[in-house]
């Protein structure tokens, strides 16, 4: 009840002002493709294509299948490699909340390791051990996002209200139940936002990776581009991602961060 009347209590702007606010940050993106048109006039195409031209290409990314299976392709392996690393680095983190002699080996030995291993070394290995692939972007991908995902989830591990497990664990000795009932339930806006920076930073990684080597992918388009300076595909394959990051953060993520964080509310 205490957490409901804080949540109601917490001090709303006024419409104007949150009007003010959405005017001033579409205005902000309007200067920005204003400037960047007034560039492409005085610059040549190669080096700044015009926002119309991009657009065009952009269009293009989405209506030609050849384009679209790119574009699926960068999106599969970014999905399955946030999944796979936010379960991952989930499972991590428990270990020592199940296991207290796990505490050392995990947050000692293995949260440095994986924070500390240079990115371009897993990219570099996955291309020695399985060559170039799918599963070889996906592989990056996880390596590269598992210790973010520990390092959010623990961090809630932290957070979490402990009465309620001593609570919980009075009426089950089952770990199981405890889990699936009462953990999990409390960590999941931990783990959204897990998977919140995972999902941001695995399009990063995914394109960097996909330049090592895959026949396919948003990365592959990249480096096609840059080979024959097409400038406008270059710009056309960046905003393609912010496009796609921007379609699963609004129908996916916030509507879970909205979901868990009522449910953990009580409304």
């Amino acid at each position: 009840m205490e957490q409901v009347e804080a949540r109601r209590d917490t001090p709303q702007l006024p419409v104007w002002k949150r009007v003010v606010s959405r005017l001033s940050a579409e205005g902000l993106v309007v200067l920005a493709v204003g400037v960047w048109w007034l560039l492409s006039l005085e610059l040549p195409e190669i080096i700044m294509p015009k926002p119309t031209v991009v657009a065009q290409q952009i269009w293009v990314f989405f209506s030609d299948m050849n384009y679209v299976s790119h574009v699926a392709a960068s999106t599969v392996r970014v999905v399955l490699g946030v999944i796979i690393a936010v379960t991952l680095g989930s499972l991590l983190a428990l270990i020592p909340h199940w296991v207290p002699v796990m505490d050392v080996i995990v947050h000692e030995r293995i949260k440095p390791f994986f924070n500390s291993f240079p990115s371009v070394g897993w990219a570099i290995l996955a291309i020695i051990w399985f060559g170039p692939s799918d599963g070889t972007i996906v592989f990056i991908i996880v390596m590269i996002l598992t210790p973010f995902c520990l390092v959010n989830v623990s961090e809630g591990l932290k957070e979490i209200d402990h009465e309620v497990l001593e609570m919980a664990r009075s009426f089950t000795r089952r770990p199981i139940v405890i889990l699936f009932k009462v953990t999990l339930p409390l960590l999941m806006p931990y783990i959204i936002s897990a998977v919140r920076i995972a999902y941001g930073v695995g399009w990063k990684i995914a394109l960097v990776a996909e330049l090592f080597g895959t026949e396919s992918g948003l990365g592959f388009l990249l480096q096609q581009a840059q080979s024959v300076a097409d400038a406008a595909t270059v710009f056309a394959t960046c905003l393609v991602i912010v496009i796609i990051f921007w379609i699963g953060e609004k129908t996916v993520i916030d509507p879970l961060s909205r979901k868990f964080a009522l449910e953990r509310s009580g409304t």
